[in-house]
């Protein structure tokens, strides 16, 4: 088990009674928290992420996303499924053929974030 380094811990111990307060007050319920920590579950798995970051870029369709992420179509189909199931994207069909895109804005700009601080 790693230890803490004295960078990472007070010198001596003391809790800020107001400021704890007020942060508590102030945080999500466990529910959101936990809709939440699941959503950044799915949007960690690489291929959906690459998969989400083209989707930031344009609509796409299902043979397309596969190509992108160099999965099968049907593979792109079961991750689009999980997607939608978790309310980041949305389809549409035109003909034969099925468009995805981003969900809403909140979506975009968490995909968007993401990689801009992973590219820092």
């Amino acid at each position: 088990m790693r230890t803490a380094s004295q960078d990472d811990v007070c010198d001596v111990p003391c809790v800020h009674p107001e400021a704890v307060a007020r942060v508590r007050s102030a945080l999500p319920d466990a529910s959101c928290v936990e809709a939440a920590s699941t959503l950044l579950k799915v949007v960690a798995d690489p291929t959906r992420l690459r998969m989400l970051s083209a989707l930031n870029i344009e609509e796409l369709c299902v043979c397309d996303l596969a190509n992108i992420a160099g999965i099968s179509e049907s593979a792109a189909s079961h991750q689009l499924r999980l997607l939608r199931a978790h309310r980041l994207v949305t389809s549409r069909k035109e003909g034969r053929v099925v468009y995805y895109r981003l969900l809403d804005g909140h979506i975009t700009s968490l995909i968007g974030s993401a990689i801009d601080h992973a590219n820092e």
